[in-house]
């Protein structure tokens, strides 16, 4: 068995299945082990800046069976979280099991079953390997989605333009003029940042959003809620969680922000303890969305017009594998259909581990999907019939128009908790049905 990535998903899923006896080996186009969250990961594909933390509380992200150290901080750098997974990988011995600066240029099904792998391996060119079954686990922070289509005006802009994905840090923008487009997380921490050292820095929101501290009541804000509680109707939750903003936040047009058209819990949250702040003290201006660029300017849809240095676009990502043939499968509009968000129903022999955009942490999904995968790998789980598995995609794609606001970015979204829950009760009912057709 084969698994690609040896980012946070990767990992946890290669220790499900080393955990289960069985033969696994895992292909790391880098030279460790971290994925997203290694700052200048060799493998080209991490996302990581030099100032960012991550937004979910240790306590909400760390492996069940791996603790994070009590002297990390609440809320980590990008350095301990990855010193964490090259601890964790440590820990268990994984590292005999991974290849590193091995990438997987191409994915194709034998006749019969299971992969045919064409290895970028530098040490043995041309190498190819055989595998059973096929894990994928390579992220989707690293495709760049740029805004489609282009703004009029691009081709000529005199400034720079960038992706959220190649921010490092903002050390080329000493009295520059910053202009962010987005109001996602990537958006709120770079705006931030060039606030600190640009002569000005505006935010252009296409799409209004709700802003959510990292804190409330001295507690981290994601530790309010829990698998237990997120059993109660969402609808409920959200209520909750408007009063408490009301309280922490206030109005967001009393910091010049438009308000946003949907619900708390219906979009991929916001998190940022400084954007509110920044906008406060003048630091960030809020823009509408950009109209076009116009020589050294940047127009916007409000007639208004700034002269600007940079553009950055925190514009998303593409759910992409370059590995495997779209006849196989694809992610068109970042759409793709996945019983319980990790089997394809009609492409044997292959999952997905980490495929998910949660309201909350990535790392403890993945180890729950992991030993969900090792179990249906050594007979312990079984999936259900065809029909089945197409009437519970049905039922899943359902519950995320009738919740979620419609865009790319929330293709792939699951509510942290109860996900979690709903993995652990197919667990029980996937060992039921593997069990009556012993």
């Amino acid at each position: 068995m084969a698994i690609i990535g040896a980012g946070s998903s990767g990992i946890a899923a290669l220790k499900a299945c080393v955990d289960a006896g069985l033969d696994v080996t895992a292909y790391e186009k880098g030279d460790r082990v971290g994925g997203n969250w290694v700052f200048r990961n060799s493998n080209g594909m991490s996302s990581s800046y030099k100032t960012l933390h991550i937004n979910t509380s240790r306590e909400r992200m760390e492996y069940a069976d791996f603790p994070m150290p009590k002297d990390f901080p609440d809320f980590p750098h990008h350095s301990h979280i990855a010193r964490y997974f090259q601890d964790y990988v440590d820990h268990f011995g994984l590292a005999k099991s991974i290849e590193f600066r091995v990438g997987v240029d191409k994915a194709t099904p034998r006749a019969g079953g299971g992969w045919t792998l064409a290895l970028d391996d530098p040490d043995q060119p041309g190498r190819t390997v055989e595998h059973d079954v096929l894990l994928v686990a390579n992220g989707h922070h690293w495709d760049m989605r740029w805004p489609e289509p282009a703004f009029p005006g691009s081709d000529t802009f005199t400034g720079v333009q960038m992706h959220a994905h190649q921010f490092e840090d903002n050390s080329d923008w000493k009295d520059k003029r910053v202009v962010v487009l987005g109001m996602g997380n990537s958006a709120m921490d770079i705006a931030v940042e060039a606030s600190w050292v640009a002569e000005k820095t505006f935010l252009s929101i296409r799409t209004p959003a709700h802003i959510l501290p990292k804190y409330v009541f001295g507690k981290p804000l994601d530790q309010i809620q829990t698998e237990t509680t997120a059993r109660l109707p969402w609808k409920v939750r959200q209520k909750m969680f408007h009063a408490i903003l009301r309280v922490a936040v206030g109005r967001y047009e009393d910091y010049g922000l438009p308000k946003p058209d949907h619900g708390i819990m219906q979009a991929h949250p916001t998190i940022s303890d400084n954007i509110l702040s920044r906008m406060a003290h003048g630091e960030i201006v809020a823009k509408p969305n950009i109209s076009h660029l116009d020589g050294d300017s940047v127009v916007f849809t409000d007639g208004s017009r700034e002269r600007a240095d940079v553009v950055v676009y925190c514009t998303g990502y593409r759910i992409t594998w370059p590995f495997l043939d779209t006849s196989i499968i694809s992610a068109p509009d970042n759409k793709i259909e996945l019983y319980e968000r990790i089997w394809p129903v009609d492409v044997p022999d292959l999952a997905f581990v980490g495929l998910v955009q949660p309201l909350g942490a990535i790392m403890p999904i993945a180890e729950r999907q992991g030993k969900l995968l090792a179990a249906w790998l050594s007979g312990g789980y079984a999936l259900p019939s065809r029909s089945a598995m197409l009437a519970s995609i049905a039922d899943q794609k359902a519950a995320v128009a009738a919740r979620y606001v419609g865009s790319k970015r929330h293709t792939i979204q699951v509510d942290y908790d109860i996900y979690m829950h709903d993995l652990q009760r197919e667990w029980v009912r996937g060992a039921a049905r593997a069990k009556h057709a012993a």
